[in-house]
């Protein structure tokens, strides 16, 4: 299940840790294409393991794409997320796709690990050199500034590496998507800060050598979605300015997508036309009104992209 179509599809993060299987059967019965989740070792709030949770929605889906938004890349070494990657992708039938991120604005989950935040981009980098040998090879070796590999091979795994999703914010992100992506999710980003990544990451992709067009773009949002703009607004700010341990009042309608269905459509439009392929809703409201946001998107938002 590797194919992806040249339209515009949409993905749903989950966010109830207890509920994991009741959200990613209401993602798969809604229509949406993706369905996603992050981590964290520590944060502001409670968080899950990416591939923990995408293991329990494959349970209970069927052809809903498993998309990790973000797996912390430099907190694992990188043979044991090999197997996880492809453990998780041979029970899922080949649905699942590696989000990629570097994380640091919470040093002290890299302190609890024993990884320098200072090291994490180069980690990552020499990782996704690691990981996506280990996916595509057998009796792999390797000598490198962090890992050291003798005649390593992964098995089970599917016939096709799984999709890598590179995220973040800054150019040396960009760069990594450039060498090593197949899809570029940045978050808390405009429309217009996408166009302009995505047009950095075409000359870097040839720079790399690389054939242009490789790295599909996607867009990453707080998503609220309310017939009445103002309350989908405060129901964002809330969850984001709670999420981040900061206010967001003067943010929220720069980087979500929340407001009537009409407002959010033609926010989704702007990503669209900056480049996105591909956009993915992070679930912007309080717990009680997450299925009716997720139905509303299904509803009232995205069946006018299809």
């Amino acid at each position: 299940m590797r194919d992806q179509s040249d339209g515009v599809e949409f993905g749903l993060s989950m966010r109830l840790l207890k509920e994991v299987r009741a959200e990613a059967h209401l993602a798969e019965s809604l229509g949406f294409d993706y369905l996603l989740t992050g981590e964290h070792i520590s944060f502001h709030g409670p968080t899950p393991n990416t591939l923990i949770s995408l293991s329990a929605a494959a349970a209970v889906t069927e052809r809903i794409r498993l998309l990790s938004g973000i797996v912390l890349v430099p907190l694992y070494p990188p043979a044991l997320l090999a197997k996880l990657i492809a453990t998780l992708d041979v029970i899922s039938h080949g649905r699942y796709c590696f989000g990629i991120g570097i994380g640091g604005e919470n040093p002290r989950e890299f302190d609890a690990v024993g990884v320098p935040v200072k090291e994490r981009g180069a980690r990552t980098n020499e990782a996704l050199e690691v990981i996506d040998r280990l996916l595509t090879e057998d009796k792999v070796s390797f000598e490198g500034r962090f890992t050291s590999l003798s005649g390593i091979t992964i098995a089970p795994r599917s016939k096709e590496r799984p999709p890598f999703w590179v995220s973040g914010r800054k150019e040396g992100a960009m760069q990594r998507a450039a060498r090593y992506g197949d899809a570029w999710m940045p978050y808390m980003y405009t429309p217009e800060m996408l166009a302009d990544s995505m047009a950095k990451i075409a000359a870097f992709t040839e720079d790399a050598g690389r054939p242009a067009g490789s790295v599909r773009g996607a867009a990453f949002a707080f998503t609220c979605v309310h017939e009445d703009r103002d309350t989908a607004l405060q129901m964002a700010n809330k969850v984001l300015s709670t999420t981040y341990n900061q206010d967001f009042t003067d943010l929220v309608g720069k980087y979500a997508i929340a407001g009537s269905p009409d407002v959010c459509r033609a926010r989704i439009q702007d990503y669209i036309d900056a480049g996105a392929r591909t956009v993915i809703f992070a679930q912007g409201c309080p717990a009680g009104y997450i299925s009716e946001n997720a139905r509303l998107l299904a509803e009232e938002v995205m069946p006018a992209f299809r």
